[in-house]
């Protein structure tokens, strides 16, 4: 295959659930990087072998070596270190900072002109340090959020009124935290707004489940999801690769869009070969404006802790 997609932190959950899809689907040629490496090298080897049950021709590596990964289309970074006991936010933002000069530094020596979805978190701030790190175009980099939330969202819609999730559209705005923003006015079903469909009550239940989906998942497996984060990057790298002008909520540096600036913050964005190609600027109430600034807000503190 002439396409390659790379996966740094890809013996961890997260980025071996993206290799794998990725793989799965022959989308691209796949290198799983890991500090990890001999972890990196069985992980992939397991995912080669699986290949053949899917049809699919698509080669993957394991490796520490950031050189196997020169001239990829697409890098995505999943590296990070989970919170510790005892460890303040602040401690978690400055480890993960650290790691993501590291990886970024790495990244642009051997594949300049790759399309970067950072998946690691605090989200929104660490796509901030790898922009400003890799010093790309800002199309170049985008954060995964967005699509995780929505599809939660999707979820939680379809099950509540027994339908295909095939029919449930649904928007999540702002960071990815407990201050993001689900829109129920743009979510819907079969085109028909859900606001027509449940009542307030069950409508701000699904809102409040949506926002704290992550945290859902901790408590009860202990570690963070990753079946849905995963397939939801396989799903943004589809969309790029195959050039499908798919417009999906993303974490991206917005200049006055929304009126926020020099800011990563989540919104609707067509994704195709050249990674963001348009930020979609839906009118929001009042209300809806207000949460979407105080999710900002959120954000640019967290930014502001590691000074980028």
């Amino acid at each position: 295959m002439n396409r390659k997609v790379t996966v740094v932190g890809g013996a961890g959950n997260v980025g071996a659930t993206v290799a794998r899809g990725v793989a799965d689907k022959q989308l691209a040629d796949v290198v799983v990087i890991d500090i990890a490496d001999q972890k990196a090298a069985g992980v992939a080897l397991d995912m080669l072998e699986a290949c053949p049950v899917w049809g699919s021709d698509a080669r993957v590596l394991g490796t520490g070596d950031y050189a196997e990964s020169a001239n990829s289309d697409i890098v995505v970074i999943t590296s990070g270190m989970p919170r510790k006991p005892g460890m303040s936010r602040d401690d978690l933002l400055n480890v993960n900072f650290k790691i993501m000069e590291q990886v970024t530094a790495q990244v642009v020596k051997h594949s300049p002109n790759c399309i970067i979805i950072v998946v690691s978190n605090p989200l929104d701030a660490m796509a901030q340090a790898v922009y400003k790190l890799a010093k790309f175009p800002r199309e170049r980099v985008i954060g995964m959020a967005g699509v995780l939330d929505s599809a939660r969202m999707r979820a939680f819609i379809a099950k509540e009124l027994n339908v295909s999730v095939d029919n449930v559209h649904a928007f999540v705005l702002g960071g990815h935290g407990d201050t993001m923003v689900p829109l129920p006015r743009y979510s819907t079903v079969a085109g028909i707004p859900i606001t027509d469909l449940m009542d307030k009550e069950t409508i701000a239940r699904i809102v409040d489940r949506t926002a704290n989906g992550g945290a859902e998942i901790t408590k009860l497996v202990g570690t963070s999801a990753w079946y849905a984060p995963g397939a939801s990057v396989v799903d943004m790298v589809e969309t790029i690769l195959l050039d499908k002008k798919k417009i999906v909520p993303c974490s991206v540096f917005l200049q006055g869009e929304y009126g926020v600036r020099d800011l990563f913050v989540g919104v609707p964005c067509k994704l195709g070969a050249r990674g963001v190609e348009k930020i979609i600027e839906i009118k929001l109430t009042p209300d809806e404006d207000a949460a979407f600034k105080k999710s900002a807000a959120a954000v640019k503190e967290l930014v502001g802790v590691i000074k980028v």
